[in-house]
């Protein structure tokens, strides 16, 4: 098994497939962040692409109840500090 198959998002509830917490989980956060290694801007660009097929995918779920605090979820990990 792979590390791009060991923590895999399940849509479209984007939750982690194997430890069931909200995706990006912690291990497919440092994936993302070796695969990304030398292109951090790359990453951010892909993770905001990721972000908003999330929300649509979310609101879609409960157009009650749209989610929020996606950019800390989805980007400002992955940000320079």
């Amino acid at each position: 098994m792979t590390g791009r198959s060991e923590h895999p998002v399940i849509k479209p509830s984007w939750r982690c497939r194997t430890c069931g917490i909200a995706w990006p989980c912690s291990a497919a956060k440092l994936r993302l962040l070796g695969e990304y290694r030398d292109d951090r801007p790359a990453l951010l660009v892909h993770l905001a692409a990721l972000q908003e097929e999330a929300a649509a995918d979310l609101s879609a779920l409960n157009p009650s109840n749209r989610p929020t605090n996606l950019d800390d979820r989805f980007v400002d990990w992955a940000r320079v500090r």
